[in-house]
């Protein structure tokens, strides 16, 4: 598959570094931004739940998406992480270069 992603994934406020650095340690993503705290509010087992969580958005190749997904669930404390992916469609030629250049 051809074409650049960005992907959200939300994890605990202690686990976020850990997972951006791993990220790009591993060349799954060009660039993690790491959004420090986010409130989540969400359906879990029939129960309302609201947490503080950090939120990843990371930047990277349609092809990268398949092992950054399996990566990330691997390592990811929660039992159904988010984790998707929105294609890019349009964006500054130069960076979407920068992010190709990057995941060699």
């Amino acid at each position: 598959m051809k074409g650049y992603l960005v992907v959200l994934i939300t994890a605990p406020q202690d686990k976020g570094q850990e997972l951006a650095d791993f990220i790009i340690n591993s060349k799954l993503g060009a660039c993690v931004n790491l959004v420090s705290e986010v409130d989540s509010i969400y359906w879990w087992k029939g129960n309302v739940e609201k947490d503080k969580e950090c939120l990843l958005i990371v930047k990277t190749s349609a092809e990268r998406f398949g092992r950054l997904l399996e990566e990330v669930k691997s390592r990811h404390p929660y039992t159904v992480p988010e984790i998707i992916a929105l294609p890019i469609v349009a964006g500054n030629e130069d960076y979407l270069k920068w992010i190709e250049e990057s995941l060699l």
